[in-house]
């Protein structure tokens, strides 16, 4: 196979995860390129506005459980397109990611998202089934969402 051919393009699945950042927790997804889906981790709770080495731990053994190749971490931006109070925090996690797991890492707008994963849970939510579901559950649902976006193309 040349580069250049059909053949030559070819890639192999990888393994993603997808990070929702938050300052109370990091919602965690695991998905693939090859189904292009995704799943939600259980979140990580944060113990300071600075992510600790726990926490830097807990974020590296969950990459490393999953044997992930690439990494996405959800950008929050404002409606209107424009940077808000999170969007730097979570653009220098995505670095400091980045720099101590050597993986690429790839930002993906992640206005509305949990929005969108709170309407997801709630319809797959049964009618006698009236629980509340807990943050966690709503940033992770969140960072499934930022994933499937991205492995969908959206970059």
């Amino acid at each position: 196979m040349s580069p250049g051919t059909p053949e030559g393009n070819f890639r192999l699945p990888e393994v993603v995860i997808g990070f929702d950042f938050g300052m109370r927790r990091i919602g965690l997804a695991v998905g693939d390129t090859l189904t292009r889906t995704a799943r939600p981790l259980p979140a990580l709770e944060r113990k300071n506005p600075e992510l600790s080495e726990v926490e830097w731990r807990a974020v590296e053994i969950e990459v490393v459980k999953a044997g992930a190749r690439q990494l996405v971490v959800g950008c929050p931006y404002n409606v209107d397109g424009s940077s808000g109070p999170m969007t730097g925090r979570a653009k220098a996690f995505a670095k400091a990611l980045g720099d101590r797991l050597k993986l690429p890492v790839h930002l993906v707008d992640e206005r509305y998202s949990s929005l969108e994963a709170e309407a997801a849970l709630r319809d797959r939510r049964s009618t006698r089934d009236r629980k509340r579901y807990d943050r966690g559950a709503i940033d992770s649902a969140a960072a499934t969402v930022v994933l499937e976006r991205w492995l969908a193309g959206e970059r």
